[in-house]
């Protein structure tokens, strides 16, 4: 029987071990697309406790993993997400943690008491006392900023509205005592998702960021060019849309700004009209990043807000997403050709929440490559409910197979809490043993080591600072 998460964890092979601990552990780490708040890195936050920096601060933002698991629990929402007393919603989680067998749970977990906090004990409810206090007199010296030294971050990617100051990147870049890069990334879907009741307040919300009246969709646009120029000058490289259903079809100037008035409207749009005003939108955006050398990201396949009884009480982005299942292939790669068409399309990152995708979204990325760039157009990393072993597995085999991992820019958090960085740590595990395994079974030559372990240090670090240009 092997030792419970010992150093050699899912390193079953010679192989693997090289390639871990002489290539992988080393790397620094990009985290270049997460949801870590700018004004609590600039800030050095301190926690109160672990509860706060493990599950979440009781006011509705937090670890939606973690929260998820202690509803199946049966737990009261108050003590998951609300402000129920902390050593509570602690406890809690560690009298449920031996409940979570085969979760990545279990395993983030652990790893987050070892690699943060010098805890080796098995987090149950008898440990708890223990672990508690040992976490908590860490927490005295272990800030926001410490736990990305920790782990050699060297660039974090926060996600940021176009309307947004930026006010605490513009202080990080003067903070001379910050050692990590901290870059926005532009998500602009609240103006693209012109259906939502909200789309009219958000749009003067612009209007009021950039001084300017935004009657028309030509306005919007160039509002928009400039937040992209604003967003470049605070260090951006890149941006985020989540693309929930793809919407796409060829329109005119006059078919998408009527589509515009409807929305500022209020009024229903229907999804041919969704694909005229998004497809057109989308187009203008993915042009405007290319001019300044931008890489732009769809997350694709979230089905929103599932429980109505939830988003009334508590609101959305709580954990009470899903996995939609849209087909969406032929519009996905009508907006990529379309946008290629005069040769505007940037870098692209695409991303499936449905694992049904891997094999379609990998080879489709394979149509748009581009002389002189590597992987132009690629898969990410198995994101969000897939970031665990078998959705990871199957999205790097998928790259393997069909596409090549070799030009992957590897993994991301995609996370709200500083404690998420051993996810890093997880993926580069799995990939050196599926690596590794290659070389074990005679599929790939014993002789090509040294530059697999060139490979695997790309993956983990090198390929994404060359591709976003860091």
């Amino acid at each position: 029987m092997k030792a419970f998460m010992d150093g050699d964890f899912l390193l079953d092979t010679y192989t693997a071990k090289k390639l871990y601990h002489e290539h992988a552990e080393r790397m620094p780490i990009i985290d270049y697309h997460c949801h870590l708040p700018a004004r609590e890195i600039y800030e050095d936050k301190k926690f109160r406790n672990l509860a706060e920096a493990w599950l979440g601060a009781g006011d509705r933002y937090g670890d939606h993993y973690k929260w998820r698991a202690l509803r199946a629990r049966g737990y009261e929402e108050e003590s998951i997400s609300g402000p129920d007393d902390e050593y509570k919603k602690f406890y809690q989680f560690a009298e449920s943690m031996p409940y979570f067998v085969g979760n990545p749970l279990y395993h983030w977990s652990h790893l987050e008491m070892r690699r943060y906090f010098g805890i080796n004990e098995i987090i149950n409810a008898e440990n708890a006392p223990r672990i508690w206090e040992k976490a908590n007199k860490v927490l005295e010296t272990l800030t926001a900023r410490e736990m990305m030294y920790k782990f050699n971050v060297k660039t974090v990617c926060t996600t940021d509205d176009p309307a947004d100051s930026l006010e605490w990147h513009q202080k990080m870049n003067r903070d001379s005592t910050l050692k990590v890069k901290v870059r926005p990334a532009f998500r602009p879907d609240k103006a693209i998702n012109v259906e939502m009741s909200w789309f009219a307040d958000w749009v003067k919300q612009l209007s009021s960021v950039v001084g300017k009246p935004i009657n028309s969709l030509n306005d919007l646009c160039n509002a928009l060019a400039e937040r992209i120029k604003f967003f470049d000058e605070m260090g951006s490289k890149l941006a985020d849309h989540g693309l929930d259903a793809v919407h796409y079809a060829p329109a005119s100037y006059g078919e998408a700004n009527a589509v515009f008035q409807k929305g500022m409207n209020g009024e229903e749009i229907s999804d041919s009209e969704q694909d005229k005003y998004k497809g057109y939108l989308l187009l203008f955006l993915a042009r405007e990043y290319a001019k300044f050398g931008w890489v732009q990201q769809y997350h694709i396949g979230a089905l929103r807000n599932n429980s109505k009884n939830m988003m009334s009480k508590i609101g959305p982005d709580t954990g009470f997403d899903g996995i939609d299942d849209k087909i969406y292939m032929q519009k996905l790669s009508a907006l990529l050709d379309d946008i290629d068409a005069d040769g505007g399309l940037p870098k692209t990152i695409l991303y499936c929440l449905n694992p049904r995708d891997n094999y379609a979204l990998t080879v489709l990325a394979g149509c748009f490559q581009k002389e002189g760039v590597k992987g132009r157009v690629q898969v990410g990393t198995a994101w969000w409910f897939l970031d665990q072993l078998d959705g990871m597995k199957q999205n790097m085999e998928t790259l393997m197979q069909v596409g090549l991992i070799a030009q992957s820019v590897g993994m991301l958090t995609d996370s709200r809490s500083f404690l998420a960085y051993p996810r890093h740590e997880y993926y580069r595990r799995l990939l050196c043993k599926l690596l590794g395994d290659l070389v074990e079974n005679g599929q790939y030559p014993e002789e090509e080591l040294p530059r697999l372990g060139k490979i695997v240090e790309d993956i983990c670090y090198n390929n994404a600072a060359e591709y976003f240009d860091f």
